[in-house]
């Protein structure tokens, strides 16, 4: 039993072993502050003390693990160079002649597809709720809750900390319909997420359950 533990824990373990060093070197030398980084990454570094908080009461599938671990990286890009001036969104703005870098979208895209599925799963394993239209439809209204509610952390930044933390951390970029944007762009993540990934999400559930 308690070998059978320990190679459950080994995709978990070795997605943790991955990220950190990841984590230190990018908080160490990145280029728009500190501050800005942790701004950026808390919503994943609170991820990780929810999920070994609760490991032992209900460990997940290793598809949301996968899953976390990818939506850290697209944060910890963003964070590194702040969303607004990442090399990847100034190269996507001069190729397609774009009015801004649009990888603060990508962000908010990620924030729904990556999270629906661990949404998903906690509401199936720790609810009455079962599949069909109904159970869609609130999977979908809580990924948009976590858009819009993101959306009021940004805000409070820009009074909170210094305006010019605040408004990296906001990247809006002059644009005023940014946090409708963003919470569109959540809503349409966390739809993607939830009917594009289904099959191998729920193979990962059937295997995790047969364990």
């Amino acid at each position: 039993m308690i070998q059978a533990h320990r190679q459950d824990a080994r995709v978990p373990l070795g997605l943790l072993a991955l990220v950190t060093p990841v984590l230190v070197l990018t908080l160490i030398f990145c280029r728009a502050g500190r501050l800005n980084w942790l701004l950026e990454v808390f919503p994943a570094l609170l991820g990780y003390v929810a999920l070994a908080a609760t490991y032992r009461r209900m460990r997940l599938s290793n598809f949301c693990y996968v899953a976390v671990f990818l939506h850290t990286l697209v944060l910890v890009y963003g964070a590194f160079y702040t969303y607004a001036e990442t090399p990847l969104g100034n190269w996507a703005k001069s190729a397609f002649h774009l009015s801004r870098n649009h990888y603060d979208r990508v962000g908010h895209l990620a924030l729904g597809f990556f999270p629906v599925s661990i949404i998903k799963e906690v509401l199936l394993r720790a609810t009455a709720l079962r599949r069909g239209g109904w159970f869609t439809f609130i999977v979908l209204s809580v990924v948009l809750a976590v858009a819009a509610g993101y959306e009021f952390i940004e805000w409070g930044s820009t009074y909170i900390f210094a305006s010019d933390v605040g408004q990296a951390f906001l990247g809006s970029q002059g644009d005023p319909w940014d946090a409708q944007w963003d919470m569109l762009l959540g809503l349409v993540g966390g739809a993607a997420g939830f009917f594009l990934l289904a099959p191998i999400h729920d193979r990962s559930m059937a295997r995790l359950q047969a364990a």
